[in-house]
């Protein structure tokens, strides 16, 4: 069996007052009160708690993402610039039709 320990909690007036009527509304006794308010309090905070963990992973992801996506671009880029430095070279015969001659077009 669950050994149970008390514990004393001072309110103000006003937040006791506002306790007191809950619990009629609610139809509860004190103690069931307090612990569900516990119980939920402690729920929140480890909900928040891994939203805030989550938020630092995505934030994470999308700076790693961004990093890959770049390592892409530039690959693309080096890709495209050889791509057109083969394009722009242009061999056009000499006047003479005897030899090549190598132009760079610009």
């Amino acid at each position: 069996m669950l050994e149970s320990k008390n514990m004393v909690v001072d309110l103000t007036e006003i937040l006791f007052e506002e306790v007191e009527k809950t619990l009629e509304y609610d139809g509860k006794k004190k103690t069931e009160f307090i612990k569900e308010a516990i119980i939920h309090y402690i729920n929140e905070k480890k909900r928040l708690a891994t939203i805030e963990e989550m938020k630092k992973g995505y934030i994470e992801m999308a700076r790693l993402n961004m990093e890959f996506a770049e390592l892409g671009i530039q690959g693309e880029l080096t890709g495209l610039i050889d791509y057109e430095v083969s394009l722009s070279e242009s061999e056009i015969r000499d006047d003479n039709g005897s030899e090549k001659r190598r132009y760079i077009l610009c």
